[in-house]
């Protein structure tokens, strides 16, 4: 076992602790305190118990998945590998332990890591269009003037594109910027999206477009006095490999259905995949959708992450009742009756959704 030892916190109260045995899989251990008064921040894979738990060596390289989601990775970990390289190491030559604590108080969700070596950028005011050249620069060359500022605006956040954290109206807004696939319209497209999804009755996080092409998102894992959300991802909570297309949308029922125990919480969850496959989201992975712990219950998490998207192949990241090619209406009803919802409630629904999203401008953006 490593000697080093990394806290885990949840605002001022200690969760537990985290160290690595001799095959650097992660260990971990609640504190007593939080067994008492706390919750299970993992349900299913880190029951409130006293005992030690061993991480799986698959499919989180020897992680907890609660702890994986913490961590940078796509666009995040790329930034910070080349800010590591121009300090002369490597995200490679940091050993797990290393990694949490170099998220420190930054990461997504509500977890924090300490010792904490982040850094965090106090200036308010950006300059987006320069940080979306400068995010271009990183994608295209091993260069960058600012790759601390790339680094400390970009945090851990999660998925390919380029992003940066902004404070706008007093509160904290993950914008995002282009990849190197994306159409130029790409931000508009994202945050029409957005609306046509609240339009069909999903949630998700206040959305605005800054400067008229950058889409921005207000962090649902942050409350309004600067409080923070637990939130963990079906990939996590699941341990399930988001590289792999190998889940059913069946998988987040079935986790729905054991978090929430909510009738009201798996309709959240047709409504979403239904407006998934009638506005062609294929990018459907197990680490896009996630559950949040608000007032000590178990919620699905806002949606994000959600425009028009082809897949591998034309496939869905998730299957529908199997069905990974062409799922339509009829799958999506067959996995709601499986979990107890009605079957000619279900068929209203979708048709609800599929009728508001034909026509819609959004379904031409991405065209243009």
């Amino acid at each position: 076992m490593s000697e080093k030892i990394v806290e885990v916190t949840l605002g001022s109260r200690k969760v537990g602790r985290i160290a690595l045995d001799r095959d650097g899989r992660a260990l971990f251990e609640y504190d007593a305190d939080w067994i008492r008064n706390g919750f299970s921040i993992s349900p299913f894979h880190l029951p409130l118990e006293s005992r030690l738990f061993t991480a799986d060596a698959r499919p989180f390289d020897g992680n907890f998945g609660v702890f994986d989601d913490s961590l940078p990775d796509g666009w995040s970990a790329l930034v910070l590998d080349r800010y590591l390289r121009s300090q002369g190491k490597s995200l490679a030559s940091l050993d797990l332990l290393e990694q949490l604590m170099f998220v420190g108080s930054r990461g997504r969700g509500a977890l924090e890591y300490h010792p904490d070596l982040s850094t965090v950028d106090e200036q308010v005011i950006i300059d987006l269009d320069h940080m979306a050249e400068e995010s271009q620069r990183v994608l295209n060359t091993d260069y960058s003037d600012d790759l601390d500022k790339a680094w400390r605006r970009g945090g851990s956040s999660g998925g390919t594109r380029p992003k940066v954290f902004v404070h706008h109206d007093g509160a904290e807004w993950l914008v995002k910027f282009r990849d190197r696939t994306d159409p130029p319209n790409v931000g508009r497209i994202e945050y029409e999206t957005s609306l046509l999804a609240r339009e069909c009755g999903i949630e998700m996080a206040e959305t605005r477009l800054f400067e008229g092409k950058y889409f921005g998102s207000k962090r649902f894992d942050r409350t309004d006095d600067g409080g923070k959300l637990h939130v963990i991802s079906l990939s996590a909570l699941m341990n399930l490999d988001y590289h792999l297309p190998t889940a059913d949308y069946g998988h987040l029922f079935w986790a729905c259905s054991q978090l929430t125990h909510s009738v009201k919480e798996l309709w959240k969850v047709f409504r979403l995949m239904a407006f998934n496959l009638i506005i062609g989201n294929c990018d459907d992975h197990v680490k896009n959708f996630a559950f949040i712990r608000r007032n000590d219950v178990w919620q699905l998490a806002p949606a994000y992450d959600v425009l028009p998207c082809e897949g591998l192949g034309g496939f869905h990241s998730l299957s529908v009742n199997g069905n990974y090619k062409d799922p339509g209406k009829t799958d999506a009803v067959l996995l709601a009756v499986k979990f107890g919802l009605r079957k000619d409630e279900a068929e209203e629904v979708f048709e609800e959704i599929a009728s508001m999203v034909k026509g819609n401008p959004v379904m031409a953006l991405k065209k243009e």
